[in-house]
C-alpha cells in the first residue's frame, strides 16, 4: 500500500469509528404535559428525531407500522389482496401503486438530496420508533396491532416512502387505481366500472377531508396591535394523515412548537418565539394530463413531434397472502410515456387505439419538502420564512399563512405548480378535457412545462410568479382562489393552474369574510368564536326562503318544515335533525344551480350566489322532491325526531362532535360518515386547532388536538382532548420552560441509545 494509500485508509477507518460512535450517542429528554404532548430537547438532530420517533411510537405504534406497511407495498402479504386499507382502496391496488411509487432507486435518491440535518433527524427518528417497538413488544402490544407478525424495525427509507406519499397526495396519489390499471386495448380485460366509480368518489372527497381555515390578523386589526394565528386544518381523524402534536427544542438552534403528520420529524403548522404559521389546501394544480397520439399501427406506441416512440413497460411484482395462507406473487405492468405513466378511467380517461393519457406530477421531483419545513420551523423573522419559502419550494400542495411578533402578516400560494402558463394553455390545452382537469397535447415536446431558472425544480413555477400579499389588517384562506385572501387587495393575473378569478368563493371564505370585515379589533375570543359558535352560514342565506316555502307545502312534509323551522341554525350538539333536512335537501339543490334566486357574479363573490328563487315552479318542484326523499332518509337511516346532533355525529369512542358540512358554511368542518342506525362517525375535519397571540411575554397559545394524541383506545390519551373538543374548551399549549414545568401534568424522561433503559422523573 503506497503512503497516500494508507493515510486515506486510515481517514476512512477514523470516519468510519465516528459515525458508529455519533449514532450510538443519541439522547433526549422528554417532557410531558397535560394531555400527554411531549416537549423532546435535545442536544443535536439525531437525538431530536430519537426522541420523536420514541414518543410518537409510545402513542400511535400500530398506525405508524401499518403506514410503513402500506408505503412499502406489502399489505397484501399480510392482509390478502381484497383487504381495504384506511382510505378504503383495495390492498392490491395500493400495493402496486406504491411498488410503482417508492422504488429502491427513488428513495435513495430523496435520501441522498438531503441535507445531514434532516438525515439526521430521519436516522434518529428510525431508531427512536425501534426503540418504542422493542420495549412494547416486551410489555405486550397494543390491540390495535393484531397478532404483531407484521411489525419490523424501520429505517430512514420507510420515512422516505412515507414522506413521497403525502407528496403525491395532491396529484398521482388519487390516481392510483387508474395507473396500475391501465392496459392496452384488446391485452387486457378492464376492470369493472364500480372499481373507478370509488376511486372517483375518494377522488372529489380529498379537499372536504383535506380542507382547512386560517385567519393571519396583523398589528391595524388584532386588539393589542400584534400578530393573531388561527390555524384550523381539516385532515383526516386517522392513518397517515392524522397529526401529532408535539415540540422540538435543541439549545440555541431550534424551539417550536406544533403539529405533525405521521413519520415527519418537523412541525407542519405551529409557532416559535418569533412567528407563527399554518397551511390551507390551495386551489393549485399539482399535475396535468398529456393525451397521447398513439401509433395507429400499434396502441403501445405514441406519436410524439411525428415519430413513433414505443411506451415504457414497468413490471410490479407484489405477495399476496391467499385464503389458505398461502404467498404467491402477483405481476402487472405499467406503462409511461416520456410525460409519466398512462392512466386510464374507463368513460374518461380510455385508453383506445387512438389515444392514451400520460400523468405528470410536479412533486414527484421534489425532494425538497422536509428541508422545507425545517427551515420554517427555524424561521426567525417573517422575512426569513418568506425567503425560505421562495428558495427552496417545497410546499407540496398547500398555502401558507403567517404572523409574526410585531403584527405583519403574510399570505403564499407558493407551492409546487407545473409552469403552464395562460400562453401555453391556450397553444396545447385540450378542450374537450373532461371537468376541472387540465389536459396537454403529448404530441408535440413544445407542449412540455416550461423551465425557468429561477425556479427551483425544472418545469414548475418560479416564486415571483406565485401570489404573496403582506398586509396589516388580516389574510385569510379557506381553500378558495389567492384572489379574495383580502378583498381590498385582490390578487388576480396569474394561470388558471395558480389560481383562478373566475370561481365563487366557498361558504367558509365567504362566512370568515364577513366575520373580519369592518375595522373593528380583532382578539383571540373572536378567531375562536369563528370555529366553535359552530354557525351554518348558509343556512343566513337560504333558511328564510325555504321556511317561506314551507307556507305552502302539504302535510305530508310537516315534519320536516317543522324541524327546519326549529332548527337553531348551527351545527351544536344541541341542534335538532332540522340541520340533517337543510344538509340532505341543500345536497340535492347543489346540482341545479338554475335554483339560486341571484346566481354567481364574478364582480362580486362575497355576497353571491344567494337566495332560493322559491317564487319559480320548478325550484319549488325541486324543493318537493328533495325534503320527501330527505325524510325517508332520514327515516331509514333511524333518526327520530326529537334526535339532537350530538347523538347522531360522534367520534369512535361514542364522544359526540360539533361542527358540520364545509359546503354549507361551517367553519367548524367535519366529515362524518354513516355508521349505524341514527349515527355518523367522525372521519376527517377540525384536526390541530390552534391560536396564538404574540404578547410582551412572548406566544401565547390556545388550543386542541380533536382527535387526542393517541390512536390506541387503551391509552389515556386517547379521547380526553376529544371530549375537551367535544365541550369546546380550548386549553393553554405549554411553550417556554415555565409554563412547561409549571403543567400539572408535568413529567419527564430521557432516553438514550447507549443506555437502554429511560430514567423517569415526575417531578421537576
Amino acid at each position: 500500500m503506497t503512503r497516500l494509500g494508507l493515510v486515506a485508509a486510515l481517514v476512512a477507518a477514523s470516519l468510519a469509528a465516528q459515525a458508529r460512535e455519533t449514532a450510538g450517542d443519541a439522547s433526549a429528554q422528554i417532557r410531558r404535559t397535560s394531555f400527554g404532548v411531549p416537549h423532546i430537547l435535545a442536544k443535536d438532530e439525531r437525538g431530536l428525531g430519537y426522541g420523536i420517533g420514541y414518543a410518537y411510537a409510545q402513542d400511535n405504534l400500530c398506525l405508524l407500522a401499518n403506514e410503513v406497511l402500506t408505503v412499502n407495498g406489502e399489505r397484501s402479504r399480510y392482509f390478502g389482496a381484497k383487504g381495504k386499507t384506511v382510505e378504503q382502496r383495495d390492498n392490491l391496488d395500493s400495493d402496486l401503486f406504491f411498488t410503482w411509487l417508492n422504488t429502491q432507486a427513488a428513495t435513495e435518491d430523496f435520501l441522498q438530496a438531503q441535507p445531514a440535518q434532516v438525515r439526521d433527524l430521519l436516522e434518529g427518528y428510525a431508531s427512536g420508533y425501534n426503540r418504542a417497538l422493542a420495549e412494547r413488544r416486551a410489555q405486550g402490544l397494543p390491540g390495535e396491532c393484531g397478532q404483531g407478525d407484521w411489525l419490523r424495525p424501520i429505517t430512514s427509507l420507510d420515512l422516505v416512502k412515507l414522506t413521497r406519499r403525502l407528496l403525491v397526495e395532491g396529484g398521482v396519489g388519487q390516481f392510483a387505481e387508474a395507473l396500475v390499471a391501465a392496459a392496452p386495448p384488446k391485452l387486457a380485460a378492464q376492470r369493472a366500472g364500480e372499481d373507478f366509480n370509488v376511486a372517483l368518489a375518494r377522488q372529489a372527497q380529498f379537499a372536504s377531508e383535506r380542507g382547512s381555515n386560517a385567519v393571519a390578523v396583523g398589528s391595524q386589526r388584532s386588539a393589542n396591535g400584534r400578530g393573531l394565528l388561527l390555524a384550523n386544518p381539516h385532515f383526516p381523524w386517522m392513518g397517515g394523515l392524522r397529526f401529532y402534536q408535539m415540540q422540538l427544542t435543541i439549545p440555541g438552534q431550534l424551539d417550536v412548537m406544533g403539529a405533525a403528520l405521521p413519520g415527519l420529524p418537523v412541525v407542519n403548522i405551529g409557532f416559535n418565539q418569533h412567528l407563527a404559521w399554518t397551511h390551507t389546501v390551495d386551489t393549485s394544480k399539482h399535475f396535468t394530463l398529456y393525451r397521447l397520439q398513439l401509433d395507429p399501427k400499434d396502441p403501445t406506441r405514441y406519436l410524439l413531434d411525428g415519430k413513433s416512440l414505443p411506451l415504457a413497460r414497468q413490471t410490479l411484482s407484489v405477495t399476496v397472502k391467499g385464503d389458505d395462507g398461502q404467498l404467491s406473487q402477483v405481476a402487472r405492468q405499467v406503462y409511461a410515456s416520456a410525460f409519466g405513466p398512462v392512466v386510464q378511467w374507463p368513460g374518461r380517461l380510455d385508453w383506445d387505439n387512438r389515444y392514451a393519457y400520460s400523468l405528470r406530477d410536479a412533486n414527484l421531483d421534489n425532494t425538497r419538502v422536509l428541508q422545507q419545513w425545517y427551515r420554517i420551523n427555524r424561521a426567525d423573522s417573517l422575512a426569513s420564512l418568506k425567503t425560505a419559502v421562495g428558495q427552496v419550494q417545497g410546499i407540496p400542495w398547500v398555502n401558507t399563512l403567517a404572523v409574526d411578533a410585531d403584527g405583519q402578516a403574510l399570505y403564499l400560494n407558493q407551492s409546487v405548480v407545473p409552469y403552464v402558463d395562460q400562453a401555453l394553455l391556450a397553444h396545447c390545452s385540450d378542450p374537450a378535457a373532461p371537468g376541472p382537469l387540465v389536459v396537454l397535447d403529448g404530441s408535440r415536446s413544445a407542449c412540455q412545462w416550461k423551465v425557468d431558472d429561477e425556479a427551483a425544480q425544472p418545469g414548475i413555477f418560479p416564486a415571483r410568479l406565485l401570489p404573496s400579499l403582506e398586509r396589516r389588517d388580516f389574510v385569510q384562506n379557506s381553500n378558495d382562489p389567492a384572489r379574495m385572501t383580502n378583498p381590498a387587495q385582490p390578487l388576480t393575473g396569474f394561470s388558471p393552474l395558480v389560481s383562478r378569478d373566475d370561481q365563487p368563493l366557498g361558504m367558509r371564505g365567504r362566512f370568515a369574510l364577513q366575520r373580519l370585515q369592518g375595522h373593528g379589533k380583532l382578539g383571540v375570543a373572536d378567531l375562536q368564536r369563528m370555529v366553535l359558535d359552530d354557525e351554518v352560514y348558509l343556512a343566513s342565506l337560504l333558511l328564510p326562503d325555504l321556511l317561506e316555502w314551507c307556507k305552502s307545502t302539504g302535510a305530508d312534509l310537516q315534519a320536516v318544515c317543522s324541524s327546519l323551522a326549529d332548527w337553531n341554525g348551527k351545527a351544536d350538539l344541541d341542534s335538532g335533525i332540522g340541520l340533517v333536512h337543510f344538509e340532505n335537501i341543500l345536497g340535492a339543490l347543489a346540482q341545479h344551480p338554475q335554483s339560486w334566486r341571484v346566481a354567481f357574479d364574478p364582480a362580486d363573490p362575497q355576497h353571491t350566489p344567494r337566495g332560493l328563487a322559491v317564487e319559480q315552479a320548478a325550484v319549488r318542484k325541486l324543493l318537493r322532491e328533495a325534503a320527501l326523499a330527505s325524510q325517508q332518509q332520514v327515516a331509514e337511516a333511524g333518526v327520530s325526531a326529537d334526535s339532537r346532533w350530538g347523538q347522531i355525529q360522534q367520534a369512535a369512542d361514542g364522544t359526540p362532535v360539533p361542527g358540520g358540512p364545509q359546503g354549507l358554511g361551517v367553519y367548524n368542518a367535519i366529515y362524518s360518515v354513516p355508521r349505524g342506525a341514527g349515527k355518523r362517525l367522525v372521519v376527517s375535519g377540525t384536526s390541530y386547532l390552534q391560536l396564538v397571540s404574540f404578547t410582551d411575554q412572548g406566544p401565547q397559545a390556545q388550543g386542541l388536538l380533536a382527535f387526542s394524541q393517541s390512536s390506541e383506545s387503551a391509552s389515556p390519551h386517547a379521547g380526553d382532548q376529544t371530549r375537551a373538543f367535544s365541550a369546546k374548551q380550548l386549553a393553554p399549549i405549554p411553550f417556554t420552560e415555565a409554563q412547561i414545568k409549571a403543567d400539572p401534568q408535568y413529567r419527564q424522561y430521557v432516553i438514550s441509545e447507549r443506555d437502554h433503559s429511560a430514567v423517569a422523573s415526575s417531578g421537576q
